[in-house]
C-alpha cells in the first residue's frame, strides 16, 4: 500500500471515556470485524488479556488496523488509567498523530489533559472526538469551552467547513491564505481543506468532532476526516535520528518507502502460543519477512521469521513491513525495547524511550516454599514486557523489592503472576535501609580468651572509634607500635571490625562514618590465632559503638512534585506532616514543581497519597540525596524491638 494511503494515530484520554468502544465501533464500520464487541462482556479486539476482561479496564497497548476506502488506519488503543502510563508512552513513539477521546457528560478530566501534555511533548497532530453524544446532558458547546479553556484555544468544531469561526482559524495558520481571505472575505473549498491539513500538521488548529462510540454516531466523519486532515508517514512532523559513529550528529530521517530501512522497538509482549513478540515501527525502507536487519545499538544483525499485522491478539502474516507500518516480529533473541533497527549502510540511532521512574515500591514475599525459586524469574520476564515494573534485591534488608506506578499496577502484577507463572505472593512494605553510627570519640578493649585443654584462644586488642562527616563510610587506622599485636594478627583485627560493621550494633544495621584506629593489645606466643583476633576485633567495635553515642541514620530522598498551583497549601502541610522539608519550588506551565527533601520510611505509599490530594493530577519522581539522623521518638522503638529479639534469640 501507498505511504499516502496509509494514518496511524493512538487512542488517548481519561479512563472511561470510551476509547476502547470507538476502536470497536470503527473496526466494524469498516468490516474490519463481523461483529462488535462490548467491554463490559470481555468481547472487545483490543482488552483481550485475562485481567483486562477481569477488570474491564485497558491495561495494555493493543494494535488494531482497518481499511477504508482504499486506505489503511492503523490504531495504537491505551489504558487511561495513570499506573499504565508506561503504554502510552511506549505508544506515542510508534504513531504520527493522536486522537483524544472526551466524555461529553465529564468534559476534560485528569486523564483528558495528561493525555493531551503527553501529545504535544510528542510533537503529534491531534485530533479531539468528544464521546458519549446520545446521553441525556450532553453539550457540545460546554465541552468545547471546556476544552478551549484547559487543552487550546485552538480547538475548533469541525462539522460545517463552511463555518466562518473555522475559515478565520484556517486563514489565521498560514500567511498565504491569510492574505487572500483578508482581500477577498473568502476562501475556495480546496484551500480550506489543504489549509485545514497543513493547520493540523502543524499544531496550529484541533480539529473536534463528536458523536458516540456505543451508537456509532459520527463514526463516518471522523475516518474520513482522519483521512483528510491526519498527515501521513511521510508528510509527519520530522523524525531526529543520530549518527551511530558520531552521536553528537544529528538529522532528520528520510521518511521514504525507497529509502534505506530504519525502524524503532517500541514494546515487547508475551503472546501465550508464539513467545515473544516484539513490535516495531518502520519509519523509512522496507523489511522483508524471513530476512534480516541490523541492530544498531547491539551491533549485530538479527535473522527474523514471519512479519504479523496485529489484530488485538490475532497475528496476521504480511510479505514485508514498509515505511509507516507498525508490526511485530516473533522470538528475536537480541533484540528489546528502544533497540534502532537499520540496514547495513545507514545506521541510525533513535532517541531511546524515557519511561517513568517508579512510584510505589513493596517487598514480595512467597506464599509458600514452593515458589520461593519461581518469584525471580516470573518476575523479570513480567519487567521485560513493561519497563515501568523495575525488580531488584535489596542485599542490606535482604528483601525481594518490586517497583511500580502505583497500587493497581502492582497489584495486575501478582495477578499475573499467579495466572501465568502459578506463583503466588504477597506483597509488604519494604524494610528501609537504616544505618548506625556514633556520635563522639571513645576507647575500648576487645580481649577474647579461652581455654578448654590443649591449645586456648587469645586475641587482645584496643580500638579508639571516633565519628567522620556523613558519606565517608569505614576508615580502618593501624598505630600499632613496638610489636604489642604481631603484624600477621593486625589484619585479622580489622577483618572482625569489618564483620561488625556490617552486622551492627544497636539495630542490626550496617555501621558507616566511623574511624576505627587500632593503638593496642596483646598477643599470647601459643594461643593467639587469627580467629581470635577477629573476635577480639568485633567485640572492641561492638562495645565501642554501644558506649559511644549511638544513632541510626535514614535514608533521604529528593523528590520533585509536579502540582495545580492550587494544591500548593496541602502538599506543604502534608510534607511537613512526613517531617520533610520543602527546599525549593518553581513554576512549569501551568503547574508548580516544589522540590522537597523527605525520609524514604514516610514515601513508601506517597504515590496513593498524592493522587488523593490532588484528585489524580499530581505527579512526582523522587532519587536517594543523603543519609540523615533519625529522630529520637522515631528511632527508639526501632532498637527496643531489636534488641529485644536478639536477646530471645540468645536465651
Amino acid at each position: 500500500m501507498d505511504v499516502k494511503n496509509k494514518r496511524n494515530l493512538i487512542l488517548l484520554g481519561h479512563a472511561q471515556s470510551g476509547k476502547t468502544t470507538l476502536a470497536e465501533s470503527i473496526l466494524y464500520f469498516t468490516k474490519a470485524t463481523t461483529r462488535k464487541g462490548k467491554v463490559e462482556d470481555g468481547t472487545t479486539v483490543s482488552d483481550y488479556s485475562f485481567d483486562e476482561i477481569e477488570k474491564k479496564n485497558s491495561i495494555n497497548l493493543s494494535l488494531l488496523f482497518c481499511d477504508y476506502q482504499g486506505n489503511r488506519i492503523q490504531i495504537v488503543d491505551t489504558p487511561g488509567y495513570a499506573d499504565f502510563f508506561g503504554e502510552v508512552i511506549s505508544g506515542l513513539r510508534a504513531v504520527d498523530s493522536a486522537l483524544i477521546v472526551v466524555d461529553a457528560l465529564s468534559g476534560v478530566q485528569v486523564g483528558t489533559t495528561r493525555a493531551w501534555e503527553m501529545a504535544q511533548e510528542a510533537n503529534l497532530p491531534s485530533m479531539i472526538f468528544i464521546n458519549k453524544m446520545d446521553k441525556e446532558g450532553a453539550d457540545i458547546n460546554k465541552v468545547l469551552a471546556d476544552l478551549k479553556s484547559n487543552l487550546s484555544k485552538n480547538c475548533v468544531i469541525i462539522q460545517s467547513l463552511e463555518d466562518p469561526l473555522l475559515v478565520e482559524a484556517i486563514a489565521e495558520s498560514d500567511d498565504s491564505l491569510l492574505e487572500k481571505y483578508l482581500s477577498t472575505l473568502r476562501l475556495s473549498m480546496e484551500e480550506i481543506k489543504v489549509g485545514l491539513a497543513r493547520a493540523v500538521s502543524k499544531r496550529k488548529i484541533f480539529p473536534v468532532l463528536a458523536g458516540s462510540a456505543l451508537s456509532d454516531q459520527g463514526i463516518k466523519d471522523l475516518l474520513e476526516d482522519i483521512l483528510q486532515y491526519l498527515p501521513d508517514p511521510a508528510e509527519r512532523n520530522p523524525v531526529k535520528v543520530f549518527n551511530s559513529t558520531k552521536p553528537d550528529e544529528q538529522k532528520e530521517l528520510s521518511l521514504k518507502e525507497d529509502a534505506p530501512f530504519s525502524a524503532f522497538v517500541f514494546k515487547n509482549i508475551s503472546d501465550p502460543f508464539v513467545g515473544q513478540l516484539t513490535l516495531l515501527r518502520v519509519f523509512s525502507g522496507k523489511l522483508l519477512a524471513n530476512a534480516g536487519f541490523y541492530n544498531v545499538n547491539k551491533n549485530l544483525k538479527e535473522r527474523i521469521g514471519p512479519i504479523y499485522l496485529l489484530q488485538g491478539k490475532e497475528e496476521r502474516q504480511i510479505e514485508a513491513a514498509t515505511c509507516g507500518d507498525i508490526v511485530a516480529i516473533a522470538k528475536l533473541k537480541e533484540t528489546g525495547v528502544s533497540d534502532s533497527l537499520s540496514a547495513d549502510k545507514e545506521q541510525f540511532l533513535f532517541e531511546p524511550i524515557a519511561f517513568p521512574e517508579a512510584a510505589i515500591s513493596a517487598s514480595v514475599k512467597p506464599k509458600s516454599r514452593e515458589d520461593e525459586e519461581k518469584i525471580s524469574d516470573a518476575l523479570h520476564k513480567l519487567a521485560a514486557e513493561d519497563h515501568t515494573f523495575g525488580v531488584r534485591h535489596d542485599p542490606q534488608t535482604k528483601e525481594l523489592i518490586v517497583s511500580g506506578l502505583g497500587d493497581l499496577h502492582l497489584a495486575v502484577m501478582v495477578g499475573r503472576m499467579k495466572k501465568r507463572f502459578n506463583v503466588a505472593v504477597e506483597l509488604g512494605t519494604p524494610k528501609v535501609s537504616y544505618k548506625e553510627t556514633i556520635t563522639k570519640t571513645i576507647k575500648v578493649q576487645g580481649k577474647f580468651k579461652r581455654q578448654s585443654g590443649g591449645r586456648g584462644q587469645y586475641g587482645d586488642c584496643w580500638l579508639e572509634v571516633s565519628p567522620l562527616a556523613r558519606g565517608k563510610g569505614l576508615e580502618f587506622v593501624d598505630k600499632i607500635f613496638g610489636g604489642a599485636i604481631p603484624r600477621n594478627f593486625i589484619p585479622s583485627v580489622e577483618k572482625g571490625v569489618r564483620q561488625a560493621v556490617l552486622e551492627g550494633a544497636v539495630a542490626g544495621y550496617p555501621i558507616e562514618d566511623i574511624r576505627v584506629t587500632l593503638v593496642d593489645g596483646s598477643y599470647h606466643e601459643v594461643d593467639s590465632s587469627d580467629m581470635a583476633f577477629q573476635i577480639a576485633g568485633a567485640m572492641a567495635l561492638r562495645k565501642a559503638v554501644m558506649e559511644a553515642g549511638p544513632v541510626l541514620l535514614e535514608p533521604i530522598m529528593d523528590v520533585d512534585i509536579n502540582i495545580p498551583e492550587e494544591c500548593l497549601g496541602a502538599i506543604s502541610g502534608d510534607i511537613n506532616s512526613r517531617r520533610g522539608r520543602v527546599i525549593g519550588m518553581e513554576v512549569k506551565g501551568k503547574q508548580q514543581m516544589v522540590k522537597v527533601q523527605a525520609p524514604l520510611s514516610e514515601m513508601f505509599k506517597y504515590a496513593n497519597d498524592l493522587r488523593s490530594i490532588t484528585g489524580g493530577r499530581g505527579q512526582y519522581t523522587m532519587r536517594f540525596s543523603h543519609y540523615e539522623e533519625v529522630p529520637r521518638k522515631v528511632s527508639a522503638p526501632i532498637i527496643t524491638q531489636y534488641q529485644a529479639t536478639k536477646k530471645q534469640e540468645e536465651q
